[in-house]
């Protein structure tokens, strides 16, 4: 059926007329950030009752849909402009989280989560209920294979990329400032930042060393080289930083070693082998408050929970889907709450625990 000049006219401007309804109402909804809880699992702990709970289920990060406005929708706005593209159709695609990798939170609650899929960083910006894509390395350069992202200084957020080959400075508002490591980095995976030093340190995985940099790019020095003594390594992936040591998951030596700002080893542990507590590829790695060590191990998807002095106290994890399990997660975050982000890659989510603390 043909369609006649005027009639279009007419669904043009009938097109319109909802979009700037729509736009309207845009400007005065606002929204919060929810985490996606499964409720026959709210309450669920570790390790199970009758001992004594230290980790509770805190819900998960998808993409969008955390976002629900004051009335209780979700994305109201994003909804219908989704509805009126479209046309009624739900096969638009939504925002949401594919493979996430690394995770970093800043002091204002800010969930930033690298996804090596999107090839972009999600920003869940809870403050402003908002969530934000930074698919930009450098003016028309996008991201490729974004990994590690930890806060860089005045706001920046450090995003490595393994396949550009450097790590990416953005302000706040996702805008690139700069890059550090070109033509010395080889594949940089997991970054961490020393606040106090003003320096950042980069896993180059391909190269089986951590490169040190000063706030402004310039290289200081090298740490390690390949080996399994203390003190080498075999394709070293996430770093964290805190108490002023220097966290690295040692990947293929299946390990962690732990550094002291000087590059000084202070210990190492973990192992191959069959049993949860033993690490065959440990990945993502940070320390909450108390000094409690948490270790995405990827290959048997676990959380292993390791105390200061590196004795193991509890597993979080197994294979699957559902509520505490996971498939080949990566990276991990805390935030000042304690509470704890696992990117639960192949699940495409994040996962989040609260730390109950030490409670009898």
């Amino acid at each position: 059926m043909k369609h006649q000049p005027g009639q279009i006219f007419s669904n043009i401007l009938l097109l319109l007329s909802a979009m700037t309804l729509l736009a309207s109402c845009a400007s005065t909804e606002s929204s919060s950030l929810q985490f996606s809880l499964n409720q026959t699992q709210a309450g669920r702990v570790w390790p199970d009752l009758p001992e004594v709970p230290r980790y509770r289920y805190a819900g998960q990060l998808t993409g969008e849909d955390n976002f629900v406005s004051d009335e209780g929708e979700v994305s109201g706005f994003t909804s219908a402009m989704r509805w009126l593209a479209g046309l009624g159709s739900d096969n638009e695609e939504k925002n949401i989280l594919q493979r996430p990798q690394g995770i970093a939170i800043d002091n204002e609650g800010r969930i930033f989560v690298s996804d090596v899929s999107r090839q972009a960083v999600f920003d869940f910006d809870v403050m402003n209920g908002e969530l934000h894509i930074w698919e930009w390395a450098q003016p028309g350069v996008h991201f490729i294979a974004p990994i590690g992202v930890a806060l860089g200084e005045n706001g920046e957020l450090l995003v490595a990329d393994a396949e550009l080959g450097y790590v990416v400075r953005l302000d706040q508002e996702g805008k690139p400032l700069g890059i550090i490591g070109e033509g010395i980095l080889t594949r940089p995976t997991g970054v961490a930042r020393d606040a106090e030093d003003g320096i950042i340190y980069v896993a180059d995985t391909r190269a089986d060393d951590i490169k040190i940099f000063t706030d402004k790019g310039r290289l200081i020095k090298k740490l390690g080289r390949p080996g399994t003594a203390a003190g080498e390594f075999n394709a070293p992936t996430h770093l964290a930083f805190a108490g002023g040591k220097l966290y690295v998951a040692d990947t293929l030596n299946s390990r962690i070693q732990v550094f002291d700002d000087t590059g000084k080893v202070l210990k190492l542990f973990g192992e191959r082998g069959l049993y949860v507590g033993n690490m065959n590829r440990p990945k993502g790695v940070a320390v909450d408050d108390e000094g409690n060590i948490y270790i995405v191990e990827s290959y048997q998807d676990h959380l292993l929970i390791f105390n200061a002095d590196g004795e193991f106290l509890l597993p979080i994890g197994g294979t699957g889907n559902g509520v505490g399990r996971f498939y080949l997660p990566a990276g991990i975050g805390i935030d000042r709450s304690n509470r704890i982000y696992v990117a639960d890659m192949f699940n495409g989510r994040v996962v989040v625990f609260q730390y109950l603390g030490e409670r009898e």
